[in-house]
């Protein structure tokens, strides 16, 4: 990334700089629109400029760059002040239109779609197909329920009856269409949401009618409600004896989704997967509630969508499963997926039917990508092959750029309150895990009292058990903490919290995790550090150097000895002076370390003459540990 290191100053003699007041003459831009990075090539078409006039901008600052280098915005808005052209940052949800319905409560993820249907004229703007998730626990009926929408057996070719692939299927009721997204589990739902997509407008919450409120289950009314979608439950299997009704009823009121037989919001829908009983009276409910709740696109406007599956496939090569959002996707289409792109050569539907063109909200298969997109991307159609390709190789520069110089940001308390602080948040969100019920309540009751004026703090699960990879995966996708009482964590959750940036915490006693996050939520939340002994050297001799120093000749006990560290100087078992190791010699060279087994000199800060032959230095570190 290159960065300005030196105040502005005019660029005099002819530059670009003395060029601006002509170029607005001109016609040139007076302002334009910049991500967080930008290559000069492109920031040279944003200004209309010749990518030699940034460079001699660039040059005046002591930056040499290419013309495919990549620029952070602060250095754009540099070059733009030379050239007299406003570098802003692109338009934020708060700028979006009134009209979009109950903004307030989507989540940011769905913020590009909106500003791209925003950007549409309204008199375009047609109502889309809903798009419906069928979420639950396993072995509750949720593929035998796509099964049966569809008039298809998935069941029988997958193995053991689990769901192994995400596809997307698309059917027609009473002339209306609904899109479905036929997902592995509430786990591949919230991946999508993590890398930024939102696909989904209604959620199919499957409850057995045998089996009631599963951990699967309310594991994915969290996934659903993060995602800010309407759910729809469908209780399952009443073609059984053993059913109760009341029971499941009872448990979806306990976990706030209240029936509307009960006077809730909730619509609860009985069904047969197996023998059909009820699925009508369930789509027509969905085709309700996508009335009560239109989403909009334009059929004629800018194309983008998300990618739901790809695969190499050995016959076919690279297929891609895609969602369109907005526009008209059609063969012979430029498309950019992330840092691939291609020509649609064939599109298909879900039954292998050939497709010409795919609408909002509908799913599609396509041929033609370079490479194997990631399900949650976001496609784009481009104008043509060049610029499909540029952009590509743009972002693949953007991508390594961002790579080298910034990682996933740590999702932790300390962060949340600098959210809050910079208006970016109002709810710190928080996932519970407790080792029995009787703590679990309390714990979140007490939890839910500590919000205040500025912010609330927002449970977004809580159940008993050890942390596991889901609740990992949840806590990316609605930027939240992880809190466990009396707990472990499994491994992969682990692997993928160090990947992620999720902070995990434990605690055994419930004031401490209490405290930790009323004080978060004040700002007040100071790091605490731990000593860590790293070693111990023995003083056998002493030796004097020229300018006066004092010099222990020393044998490294166990550990290891390192330049800088803190160290204490102990004699018969008492502290004398904590100070730390100045130098570090072995023989007559300088070292950063010593370890156990050898012999070296060390020279401590402030200590000149009290040593003793037999005195113990222990060195150690101070390490953060929250």
């Amino acid at each position: 990334m290159a960065t300005a290191t030196q105040d502005p100053a005019k660029v005099q003699n002819g530059s670009p700089a003395d060029d601006a007041a002509s170029g607005e003459a001109a016609g040139l831009p007076s302002s334009i629109i910049v991500e967080e990075y930008v290559t000069v090539r492109a920031l040279a078409e944003r200004m209309d400029r010749s990518p030699i006039d940034l460079i001699k901008v660039l040059m005046q600052f002591g930056i040499m760059a290419p013309i495919d280098q990549t620029l952070d915005h602060d250095t754009a808005a540099i070059v733009g002040e030379e050239l007299g052209i406003e570098v802003l940052w692109p338009v934020v949800e708060e700028e979006l239109p009134e009209q979009a319905p109950d903004e307030d409560q989507r989540p940011i993820e769905r913020v590009m779609i909106q500003e791209i249907v925003a950007e549409e004229a309204e008199q375009y703007l047609l109502p889309r197909p809903p798009v419906v998730a069928v979420l639950g626990h396993v072995d509750h009926g949720k593929t035998t329920l796509l099964d049966r929408i569809r008039r298809t057996n998935v069941v029988d070719t997958e193995a053991g009856g689990i769901t192994q692939h995400t596809g997307a299927y698309q059917v027609e009721v009473d002339g209306k269409r609904i899109s479905f997204l036929d997902t592995p589990g509430h786990e591949a739902f919230t991946a999508m949401r993590a890398r930024g997509a939102q696909v989904t407008d209604i959620v199919i919450l499957v409850v057995a009618a045998d089996d009631g409120i599963m951990p699967q289950t309310r594991e994915a009314i969290s996934h659903a409600r993060a995602a800010g979608v309407t759910i729809v439950v469908a209780i399952n299997k009443i073609d059984r004896p053993n059913i109760n009704l009341n029971r499941v009823m009872e448990e979806l009121a306990t976990e706030g989704l209240a029936p509307e037989e009960w006077g809730g919001e909730t619509i609860t829908v009985p069904i047969s997967a197996l023998n059909g009983d009820g699925v009508d009276d369930l789509l027509e409910n969905l085709l309700v509630v996508a009335e009560l709740d239109p989403q909009f696109a334009n059929p004629k406007g800018q194309c983008v969508g998300t990618v739901i599956e790809a695969e190499l496939d050995k016959q076919r090569g690279i297929t891609s499963t895609l969602l369109v959002q907005n526009g008209t996707l059609k063969r012979g289409d430029s498309v950019v997926v992330g840092e691939n792109w291609g020509r649609v050569k064939a599109m298909f539907d879900y039954e292998g039917n050939t497709l010409k063109t795919a609408g909002p909200s509908t799913p599609t298969i396509i041929l033609g990508l370079n490479g194997v997109p990631s399900a949650g991307e976001v496609f784009t159609v481009a104008k043509n092959d060049r610029t499909a390709r540029s952009l590509a190789n743009e972002r693949q520069m953007q991508a390594a750029e961002e790579s080298r110089v910034a990682s996933n940001l740590p999702m932790t308390l300390e962060d949340m309150f600098a959210r809050v602080e910079g208006g970016e948040a109002e709810a710190l969100n928080i996932i519970v895990r407790a080792d029995a019920q009787g703590t679990l309540a309390p714990i979140v009751h007490s939890l839910e009292q500590l919000g205040n004026d500025e912010v609330t703090v927002k449970i977004m699960q809580s159940a008993v058990g050890d942390i596991t990879e889901s609740d990992v995966m949840l806590a990316e996708a609605s930027q939240a903490i992880i809190v466990g009482f009396g707990v472990n964590i499994d491994k992969a959750a682990l692997v993928r919290g160090e990947q992620s940036g999720v902070e995990i915490r434990h605690y055994q006693i419930i004031y401490n995790l209490l405290e930790d996050v009323e004080q978060a939520l004040t700002g007040m939340l100071d790091p605490i550090f731990e000593e860590i002994v790293t070693g111990h050297a023995e003083v056998r001799q002493m030796f004097r150097v020229r300018r006066g120093g004092l010099i222990a000749g020393c044998m490294v006990l166990d550990g290891v000895v390192k330049r800088s560290s803190q160290a204490r100087l102990i004699r018969n078992d008492t502290t004398v002076i904590t100070t730390n190791v100045e130098n570090l010699k072995r023989f007559t060279e300088d070292v950063t370390e010593v370890r156990a087994g050898y012999e070296c000199g060390i020279n401590l800060a402030g200590v000149n003459s009290n040593l003793e032959e037999g005195d113990i230095i222990e060195v150690f570190e101070r390490q953060q540990v929250r």
